[in-house]
């Protein structure tokens, strides 16, 4: 067994794991550690916390003296907390969060010094942008960037500093993080579905998007995993042989949390809860040593955030219980891998879930008329999402009998299906008396009936209807939701505005009633959407000629897939509907198309430097056993040799074999990547590292795989997967 293997093994079962206990309840420690409304009503004048909630309510300016009094009511809270510095919290293209901390410190001269923080160092901050992602919108030596202030989203104090969140912004005024487009999608909306909201209750003012996230991930323990080098430089494994015992007898799902995972979770909950994120579920997932965590929904722009916290912080709590947490979305060949369903609804001021149906017929038209509308977004922008959530990680994931295939299809169930189809089969035009009521008490007066149990899950299904919410499956692991989330309320935005001016069209011009023409809209949309519905098994191989013979795009790689994001259709989108800009269209593509590139190529390298530098080693040095034991033998059996050293002949024949490809697929793979690294044009280079230098991967991985099964396990340099898997 190899030293660091050895030593990681030991270290790992001499670990003595910390016992958490809770001693307060979560409701009295959740938002200790926010600057909530709570906290704000405590600590704000009545002045400073009407233009606060004027701010998040309505996105009124914040006045610079409003902006001074909450900075020094904020400093005062998180002094009192023993906050000592404060940063502008963001989250730049990188997909990281990022911070700069500054001291509430200053000096005034005499030797004197006292604790400043006033609203200019609130509402705007100065961070150096040249090393951020810009995707040419800045060049390095065009530094200056801004962060802004997001009041939607609270105040929050982790360890001793105060995290303020905010937008990230160029010099030059364009998004250089998630959030902002989120914002502007979140306000597009908004707007667009008050809009249509007043057909059914005039006194409706805002309209909110929700998300409930489900972050799956893998808890590994920290020194097995520092062993393994490709999971410390990748965040998963290149390499590794499936144990004997995986996933097969699904003994793990739902099963009892070992002890040591569950201790890690009451500490990430507790620290959670201190911090407004209201976790509420866990279980064990599918594999060995996966498992998931799961919180109540919320605004879709806080959720976005306290993803992004809950994955800083899974990584430190881990550290603590001598954990690493492997957010990947494959880090295991053989089992399953890691999401993030995005569950997605909006909802009114006035309590309405606007996916929810209700117990009138009215209440059901407008559930409806929400629920096409996105099914109608959905089927007019399926590329688009697809590229929502394209990565090289998810890669691996789309598609491999665990997860959503790559093709964007819609599941609604078999109620709801019989529900449009008789939705469908209305007159057009002005309703017959007759027909009004079939209508109101056939279809939509009882859909309140229908929904009860209202749909099977299809675990195939890329984007299903489960109830009063639509399931965004497709998400990655390690994805800042922001931007699935930001495409999809653009498109549906974008097709609720259209809805609207198509029915006001038919009041207008054909003295149609609201109902009929909400009618006659919605059932076009019917007509039109049903290549967009599916059913059926994802996974089956007859799907993929069905979806195409719909017209369905189906883009199983990154670089296929993220041309959606620059079409002329998705610039046009973006523009009208005021959420990005071409610019920063196109920089984000180029943000990301580099960023598949990087990844490939860091994954390439790392697997031509075990391969050779591990790998090959150790199988060159059991050989050399194999032949002094073959020497030996033909000194003891001299005659008999042959047939009794036969089986180390092969085996020594069989090792051979296998690192000669290796070092031939090795060679090749360095020689394609410099090929690749040649080109030019970005999109040309990632084509040739995903066509060209990912499929070698597979090639020197299955001999490297052979291998372990052959060298002896005492002198196998890498950690292997049962003790990576089942070490708990």
């Amino acid at each position: 067994m190899s030293t660091l293997r050895f030593h990681a093994i030991k270290e790992s079962l001499a670990y003595k794991p910390i016992i958490v206990e809770e001693k307060e309840r979560r409701s009295d420690l959740f938002g200790k550690h926010v600057f909530n409304e709570s906290t704000m009503r405590q600590y704000l004048t009545k002045d400073a916390f009407k233009g606060v909630t004027n701010a998040i309510e309505y996105g009124k300016k914040i006045d610079r003296s409003i902006a001074d009094q909450v900075a020094s009511s904020m400093k005062d809270w998180a002094l009192s907390k023993g906050v000592t510095h404060y940063t502008h919290w963001f989250q730049p293209l990188t997909g990281a969060t990022a911070e700069k901390h500054d001291a509430f410190f200053e000096t005034i001269g005499d030797g004197i010094a006292i604790e400043k923080f006033g609203g200019t160092q609130l509402v705007q901050q100065e961070p150096d942008a040249s090393s951020f992602p810009s995707g040419g919108i800045r060049n390095t030596f065009e530094a200056r960037g801004y962060t802004a202030w997001d009041p939607t989203s609270p105040a929050f104090i982790y360890g001793t500093t105060l995290c303020i969140p905010t937008i990230f912004v160029a010099y030059t005024g364009e998004a250089l993080d998630y959030k902002t487009p989120l914002l502007r999608a979140l306000h597009a909306v908004d707007d667009a579905a008050t809009a249509i909201c007043k057909y059914f209750d005039k006194n409706v003012k805002k309209v909110s998007s929700s998300l409930g996230w489900e972050q799956e991930y893998f808890l590994v323990d920290k020194m097995l995993a520092a062993s393994r080098p490709d999971i410390s430089l990748t965040g998963r494994t290149l390499l590794g042989h499936s144990p004997a015992k995986g996933q097969q007898l699904d003994d793990h799902y739902f099963g009892s949390i070992p002890s040591r995972a569950l201790n890690f979770m009451r500490e990430l909950e507790t620290e959670c809860m201190l911090l407004g994120i209201p976790v509420k579920t866990r279980h064990n997932e599918v594999a060995p040593n996966q498992f998931e965590l799961a919180p109540i929904y919320e605004e879709a722009n806080l959720a976005v955030d306290h993803n992004s916290l809950l994955m800083d912080i899974m990584g430190r709590v881990a550290s603590r219980h001598n954990f690493k947490v492997l957010l990947h979305e494959k880090p295991f060949e053989g089992i399953n891998g890691s999401g993030k369903h995005n569950n997605w609804s909006l909802s009114t001021d006035t309590g309405v879930n606007l996916l929810g149906p209700g117990k009138t017929p009215m209440s059901n038209l407008q559930f409806l008329t929400f629920f096409i509308n996105t099914i109608k977004a959905v089927h007019e922008h399926e590329a688009l999402l697809r590229a929502a959530i394209a990565s090289a990680g998810n890669d691996h994931r789309l598609g491999a009998n665990e997860a959503p295939p790559a093709i964007i299809s819609v599941f609604i169930g078999e109620q709801l299906t019989k529900v449009l189809e008789e939705l469908e089969g209305v007159t057009k035009g002005k309703l017959s008396p007759q027909e009004k009521t079939e209508l109101k008490l056939n279809v939509v007066g009882k859909i309140p009936d229908v929904l009860l149990d209202n749909t099977d899950r299809n675990r195939t299904s890329p984007f299903a209807f489960t109830g009063n919410k639509f399931e965004f499956r497709a998400v990655g692991s390690t994805a800042n939701c922001g931007s699935p989330m930001t495409i999809l309320n653009t498109i549906v935005a974008k097709q609720l505005r259209d809805f609207k001016i198509e029915v006001d069209a038919l009041i207008d011009k054909k003295d149609l009633k609201k109902d009929e023409a909400i009618f006659n809209v919605l059932r076009e949309y019917i007509k039109s959407t049903k290549n967009i519905l599916f059913e059926g098994n994802g996974y089956d191989k007859a799907w993929e000629e069905e979806a195409k013979k719909r017209g369905l795009s189906n883009n199983k790689t990154t670089p296929e897939a993220l041309k959606a994001k620059v079409s002329k259709q998705t610039i046009a989108l973006f523009e009208e509907m005021n959420v990005m800009s071409k610019i920063e269209v196109e920089a984000r593509y180029e943000i990301e198309i580099e960023a598949y590139i990087k990844h490939i190529q860091i994954e390439s390298r790392v697997l031509g430097d075990i391969s050779r530098n591990h790998i090959v080693p150790t199988a060159v040095k059991y050989q050399n056993i194999l032949i002094e034991n073959v020497r030996g033998l033909k000194e003891i059996f001299d005659k008999k040799f042959n047939s009794v050293s036969k089986a180390q002949i092969d085996l020594i024949e069989e090792i051979s074999s296998h690192i000669e490809s290796i070092n031939v697929n090795v060679t090749k793979m360095i020689n394609e990547r410099k090929k690749v690294n040649a080109i030019k044009d970005i999109e040309k280079k990632a084509l040739g590292y995903c066509n060209d230098v990912k499929p070698l991967f597979d090639d020197i991985r299955y001999h490297c795989d052979k291998l372990e099964l052959l060298v002896d396990d005492e002198i196998w340099p890498l950690t292997k997967y049962r003790e990576l898997l089942f070490t708990r």
